[in-house]
């Protein structure tokens, strides 16, 4: 490996330090210890499968996690098959009716998702759970399936210790204004459009 010049290597130092005094400013600063809100939102592929990595994480260390998914379709997903025979710690519930374009059924839709917001209101009340993941649960606020109020509320007061992930398109500027972090995945192009099948393992 060819040495860098005495020049560029000084300058790649610097660089380089100013940037590790700027992380660690941002550590140091970082002291207030609790659950955190996060929002996964956007038009792009990826954000239920960013969940699912946080859900394995949590996982790791050996922590309890409460999942609930509100929109999916009826097929089995490769994560439902691995969570539910390998890892018991995960309580997961499936609102099990398919997507709602499908169901073509107002009043089915709305009796599903609140028998599913039941289940997870459970859980936001439960400080055993170290990490609940709501996936799709924009949805259900978008289509007015759920009293908005009444799903801020808890998500607001849910155990201070316990960390939330929320996935979906939209949700409201109220939902971006409680969460602690909002991540938007942008779709800039997409296999589907091309008519290339979803492929299973990859996503589903």
């Amino acid at each position: 490996m060819t040495d860098l010049p005495s020049q560029q290597q000084k300058s790649h130092q610097k660089k380089m330090q100013k940037l590790k005094e700027n992380i660690d400013a941002s550590t140091e600063a970082a002291d207030i210890q609790r659950g955190v809100f996060i929002l996964l939102t956007g038009n792009g592929k990826g954000k239920s499968s960013s969940a699912f990595g946080m859900i394995m994480r949590a996982i790791g260390y050996g922590y309890k996690v409460g999942l609930v998914q509100f929109i999916k379709g009826e097929q089995l997903s490769g994560e439902e098959l691995y969570l539910r025979d390998h890892c018991p710690q995960v309580d997961f519930h499936q609102m099990g009716t398919g997507f709602t374009w499908d169901t073509q059924d107002r009043s089915i839709d709305i009796a599903a998702a609140q028998k599913s917001w039941a289940i997870a209101e459970k859980m936001l009340r439960d400080k055993r759970y170290h990490l609940v993941v709501l996936d799709e649960l924009t949805y259900m606020l978008s289509f007015k399936y759920l009293d908005r109020a009444t799903v801020l509320d808890v998500l607001e007061n849910r155990p201070e210790n316990q960390s939330l992930v929320v996935t979906g398109r939209g949700g409201g500027s109220e939902l971006i204004a409680l969460a602690d972090t909002v991540s938007e995945v942008k779709d800039i192009k997409h296999a589907y459009n091309a008519g290339i099948m979803a492929r299973k393992g990859v996503d589903y």
